[in-house]
């Protein structure tokens, strides 16, 4: 197999709504045969781009994070499978590192492989926050040697066997502006919330100010956001919010269930709810 051809690889990538960024993210893995995306009813022109840039479309009603992948991974031509959010990308030396490793992961029996995922925060790439900066994370995987959690929200893929690590970034834009971020917060708090319900969870709302604490002094130190300056410091605000906000929609949805359909049809308004859970 010659270099110039594309290889036996699956690019997988959820949308909805994303004809910002689906073209540079179908466009930075140009190794793969087959580019596959799953639409959840985009509005946009999301489905027309990646049709333009190569990708076959298969729309699928939106069924939470992990069984959406799930899905996604059944549809999959080829068994091992690149999984890519629509606002992640391949650096350059990352994709000419995969097109140089994967012929020798497919005769491998690794599970997959570790990728370093660097994200843009507030116009620029954050350097030391750990959970923006080289995150480990798993993306690449053979699909019969790994398995994605149907969790509806932080949803993992689990290897089931060795994985190898990658070196080159893979290259996320997050959120462009805090407001993004927040809106992102809340519809992830809210599948947070109904899930802990769903569970049967006890409302723990006395924890919420030693959550706060616990979750800023974490990121802002240990997890060196500290060392990113402002937008550190304000990354690391962002997640203690994050961690209270959704123990505080938990306990409302306990005492007041019918917050539930209210907010469902809120979130609908500003175009992000797209599912139960």
């Amino acid at each position: 197999m010659s270099a110039a051809e594309p290889l036996p690889l699956s690019l997988l990538v959820l949308t909805y709504n994303e004809a910002g960024n689906i073209a540079r993210c179908l466009d930075s893995v140009p190794m793969a045969r087959e580019k596959l995306v799953l639409d959840s009813g985009s509005t946009d022109a999301t489905v027309e781009i990646a049709r333009a840039h190569g990708a076959r479309v298969v729309q699928q009603p939106w069924l939470g994070f992990g069984r959406q992948r799930r899905a996604a991974t059944a549809l999959a031509s080829h068994p091992w499978i690149l999984f890519l959010d629509a606002d992640e990308w391949l650096s350059e030396p990352l994709a000419a590192e995969l097109t140089l490793r994967l012929p020798q992961l497919f005769e491998s029996g690794y599970a997959g492989a570790y990728l370093r995922r660097s994200a843009f925060f507030m116009g620029s790439p954050m350097r030391w926050y750990r959970p923006l900066a080289r995150e480990r994370i798993e993306r690449l995987y053979h699909r019969e040697r790994a398995q994605w959690t149907e969790d509806a929200v932080h949803e993992a893929l689990r290897f089931q066997g060795p994985a190898l690590e990658l070196k080159a970034p893979l290259l996320h834009a997050y959120t462009p502006t805090v407001a993004q971020r927040v809106l992102k917060d809340l519809y992830y708090a809210e599948l947070r919330a109904r899930q802990w319900q769903a569970g049967g969870r006890r409302s723990r709302l006395w924890s919420a100010p030693l959550v706060f604490t616990a979750t800023f002094l974490k990121d802002y130190l240990l997890r060196l956001a500290l060392l990113d300056g402002a937008r550190g410091y304000i990354a690391a605000h962002l997640a203690a919010s994050y961690a209270v906000y959704k123990r505080l929609r938990h306990h409302e949805l306990t005492v007041y269930p019918e917050s539930l359909e209210l907010t469902r049809a809120l979130l609908a308004r500003h175009d992000l709810e797209r599912g139960g859970s």
